[in-house]
């Protein structure tokens, strides 16, 4: 029985290799798909037609999540399909891509002028897999000021809202930037774990400008009763604000939250009360504690206690997180052509 399952699974998967397609994208156009000259004008439209394997390129422009004024409207990325962005639009090979000449932007900014009814959230994913790619995108405007409680979308993720809750949600995302983006937790990405396992690949990625009301002004990653293990890495924050956790805010009640941050540079963050960098938020029952390995923190500043600062059983500690390695002088991460 062993062997007729692994045959299964082997012949499913040479069956979506040989099935995968790629799917072209420009703002301008109002084709198929099938090609740059024939490219989708709607990224909504990639998306729906979209399986898992295929891969959808995008041109430079500027796309939001729905031409109506519908906040609850996102772009939603199947399991297992890439999309990439930074392509001029004329590109014969993935490796002419260049995502620092062709910005590519998805964002929130619907409705009027004012940032009051953008998105809630600009993408979101549900029990997306690890084969699961969002690359060399730049996302902004997204604006989670609605009415709700934690792991509700109106509140949490106003970029991208990350649901493994029942289930796993563990996509990549590498090469963005994410930008000016508002929320009352989760400002950037919200990690929802609630009885699932949420623990994506997050890389090479800069986050600017995002401030949450209350918490996670960059990230906040929520293990409550899950496991919520994201990696981050070579990441730079700059000028996030929340209440607790400027850029990473980490919860474990009745669950798991141990993120591992790896060479990302953090400066001129700004926490209201505590941890300008990270705040581990431990209640009883939780497992929770983020590991830092060769990064850099400069200027940030937390009005109460250190950059990085935990809560344990309800009382604030300034204890700082576990850190290995070097904490100083790691190189400005910047993003690379692919």
């Amino acid at each position: 029985m062993k062997r007729v399952s692994l045959l299964t699974v082997c012949l499913m998967v040479v069956f979506l290799q040989a099935n995968a397609r790629t799917i072209f994208v420009k703002a301008v156009a109002n084709g198929n798909g099938a090609s740059w000259s024939n490219a989708f004008g709607d990224l909504q439209q990639a998306l729906k037609s979209a399986k898992a394997g295929d891969e959808i390129w995008v041109a430079a422009g500027v796309y939001t999540p729905t031409k109506s004024n519908d906040r609850m409207v996102a772009f939603s990325i199947p399991s297992g399909v890439k999309m990439y962005g930074g392509f001029a639009g004329n590109e014969t090979a993935f490796q002419q891509r260049n995502i620092q000449s062709n910005p590519t932007t998805l964002s929130g900014e619907i409705g009027t002028i004012s940032q009051e009814d953008n998105s809630y959230t600009i993408i979101y994913t549900r029990h997306a897999g690890s084969d699961t790619e969002i690359d060399g995108f730049i996302i902004s405007g997204g604006h989670a000021n609605g009415i709700g409680s934690i792991g509700d979308m109106k509140v949490c993720g106003g970029a991208w809202f990350n649901d493994g809750s029942n289930g796993e949600s563990s996509p990549v995302v590498r090469n963005c930037i994410f930008q000016d983006n508002v929320a009352r937790n989760g400002a950037a990405i919200y990690n929802f774990a609630k009885n699932g396992v949420c623990s994506p690949m997050i890389e090479n990625c800069l986050f600017t400008g995002n401030s949450a009301d209350l918490d996670g002004g960059a990230i906040f990653n929520d293990g409550n009763s899950g496991v919520c293990n994201p990696i981050i890495n070579k990441c730079n924050f700059t000028r996030n604000a929340a209440t607790y956790g400027a850029c990473i805010l980490n919860v474990g009640k009745n669950g798991q939250c141990r993120p591992m941050i790896n060479e990302s540079a953090f400066t001129n963050n700004t926490s209201l009360v505590r941890g300008s960098v990270v705040y581990n938020h431990r209640e009883q029952g939780s497992n929770c504690e983020a590991t830092m390995t060769s990064c850099r923190t400069d200027d940030n500043d937390s009005m109460v206690g250190k950059e990085v600062s935990n809560t344990l059983n309800g009382e604030n500690s300034n204890v700082e997180a576990k850190k290995t390695g070097k904490t100083s002088g790691i190189r400005v991460i910047a993003m690379g052509k692919n």
